[in-house]
């Protein structure tokens, strides 16, 4: 079993990165309308506050996170916009005081989970590192919508390769939300990495359909942060090529995703 403290170090620096780019915010600056249609910073914010509290409590609390599936399944199209709704009510500062607490919280959790240990979860259990990976691939991802509506170019880094490595082992979820049938045979992705020296490559070096690329277009794509004709990314095989238009590494409805910037703004993934 793999120690997944690295993982959970990597989801704490992508935590404080964002935490960096809202902590001097003016409190208007929190009402700012976002990419994702009706979601403001405080939004942004407040459900990944809000997801991480889910998270933590299906860490420590089965029974009750059993009762936060029981709401979900109650009011399954908007409980994910209630949850950040709630949350972003607070105060500014209230919020990001409870981010941060409930973020601390939530990796202190995983750090002292026992070895093995798998965790109730809207989809399958995961496992810590799973858990780890799936916040980290979300607090990017969310933190790309508060630097894109601040104006904020972000560099990317090496901890980009956990949202790739997910990105790659959700492509048969994708086809499926689509309600399409996944290809039988395995893709190659090839994907230069942020520092242009390093490849990150998944699937057999054989494989006959492949797609390549900069590791951050990708991380793009498959959190629907930008549309594919925005990004550098080619796919060889007609599979490879429906695939980026389906790609998503999280759960759940794919919602709108980007226009094309030459076109509109679009009305954003959650």
């Amino acid at each position: 079993m793999s120690d997944p403290t690295p993982l959970i170090d990597d989801l704490r620096e992508e935590s404080e990165e964002l935490d960096r780019l809202v902590a001097g915010l003016e409190p208007e600056r929190w009402a700012s309308p976002t990419p994702a249609a009706g979601w403001t910073v405080a939004h942004q914010i407040g459900h990944l506050a809000w997801t991480d509290h889910c998270a933590l409590t299906a860490v420590t609390d089965a029974d009750g996170f059993q009762a936060i599936v029981e709401q979900a399944l109650a009011s399954p199209h908007t409980y994910v916009d209630d949850g950040a709704e709630e949350y972003a009510r607070a105060e500014p500062a209230a919020l990001l005081t409870r981010w941060r607490e409930g973020r601390a919280a939530l990796g202190k959790a995983l750090r002292e989970a026992p070895d093995g240990a798998r965790f109730p979860w809207f989809g399958p259990p995961m496992s810590a590192a799973s858990v780890a990976t799936a916040r980290l691939m979300e607090t990017w991802a969310h933190a790309q919508d508060v630097a894109d509506t601040l104006g904020v170019t972000r560099v990317p880094t090496a901890r980009l390769r956990h949202i790739a490595w997910l990105g790659v082992r959700t492509r048969d979820f994708a086809y499926g939300v689509h309600g399409l049938t996944p290809p039988a045979e395995p893709f190659r992705v090839e994907l230069t990495a942020p520092d242009g020296g390093d490849v990150w490559a998944y699937g057999p070096e054989d494989a006959p359909q492949r797609v390549t690329g900069p590791a951050l277009d990708f991380c793009l794509l498959v959190t629907r942060r930008a549309h594919r004709a925005d990004l550098a990314l080619t796919a060889d095989g007609p599979d490879a090529d429906r695939w980026l238009d389906v790609a998503q590494a999280f759960a759940g409805p794919p919602g709108g995703g980007r226009d094309p910037k030459k076109d509109a703004e679009g009305d954003g993934a959650r």
